[in-house]
């Protein structure tokens, strides 16, 4: 099995952890593909005998990997999915950060992980995308996101309307700081920290959530993700931002935007003993009194 490892940052504590795990994926005759400047980084506190085998991105990630860990937080997850694409890779992650929705295997728990990898007891959850058509090219060649994507204001504190149309048809104008759809993925992100609802990641849906808007009786809506959901943007600014997961781009008004879902999906491992509830239990602290 080929295991490709991808981590953007690190601190130094995290080194004896990192070592570890190199030593059972060792142990269990796992080959590895280092993200090259995450080898060069740890390069520096781990010897390395030999010169291991390198990708630099998306283009030379090797097509026959079998697995991508992702080492981090959630960023660090959303990153690699730019990597896999449409590969079909999979993709695990192992929390180094903090909250940790996507990356959701604890450092505690990966040698575990690495168990159920090599004995084939975990599933492949596919997750959903959504998909940016834009007026002048965005984001590399990569107009997808497994979280959300976002219009927002920019050099101006005033707020921007954002005219919305489901299938062509007007659905509202939000008067508001920015503008969030969150896939079911997504809706633990941003789109909750603004008000909106937890949606199952099986769910066929969009979340639309305005970011601080100006009429109170605005609320989060979910549509069927088979909406093409499109924009028109108003400001004081000529300049709004514009983004895909962690990925920003700056737009002018005149740009036109519109969103669907993505024909491919990506598929995030699952070792059996780990599953939406559990996480969303374990991270919102659902049924724990948190008076003692």
């Amino acid at each position: 099995m080929l295991v490709a490892l991808y981590n953007r940052t690190f601190d130094e504590q995290d080194v004896p952890f990192l070592a570890n795990l190199l030593r059972l994926l060792d142990i269990h005759k796992l080959q590895i593909v280092f993200y090259q400047q995450f080898y060069e980084r740890l390069s520096r506190y781990i010897p390395f005998a030999d010169v291991p085998r390198v990708f630099t991105g998306k283009n030379d990630l090797p097509p026959h990997t079998d697995m991508l860990f992702s080492l981090g937080g959630d960023g660090t997850m959303l990153d690699a999915v730019c990597f896999v694409g449409k590969s079909g890779i999979p993709l695990i992650g192992v929390n180094l950060g903090r909250l940790g929705f996507l990356a959701a295997i604890p450092e505690e728990e990966a040698e575990g992980a690495i168990l159920s990898l090599v004995r084939g007891s975990y599933t492949l959850e596919k997750r959903s995308l959504l998909h940016l058509d834009a007026s002048v090219p965005l984001f590399n060649g990569s107009p997808f996101a497994l979280n959300e994507f976002t219009i927002s204001r920019k050099d101006t504190s005033s707020m921007i309307k954002i005219h919305t149309y489901l299938n062509g048809e007007f659905l509202n104008t939000y008067w508001a700081d920015g503008l969030i759809v969150a896939t079911p993925t997504g809706s633990t992100g941003y789109s909750l920290s603004c008000g909106g609802p937890v949606v199952f990641p099986q769910a066929s849906s969009f979340v639309i959530t305005p970011v601080a808007p100006h009429n109170l009786n605005t609320r989060p809506i979910v549509v069927p993700d088979d909406n093409v959901i499109s924009f028109e943007i108003e400001g004081r600014s000529e300049h709004f931002l514009c983004t895909l997961d962690a990925r920003t781009e700056t737009i002018g008004s005149t740009v036109q935007l519109a969103v669907k879902r993505e024909s491919f999906t990506v598929s995030l491992v699952r070792p059996d003993e780990h599953n939406f509830l559990n996480t969303i239990r374990q991270k919102l602290y659902w049924g724990v009194d948190r008076r003692n």
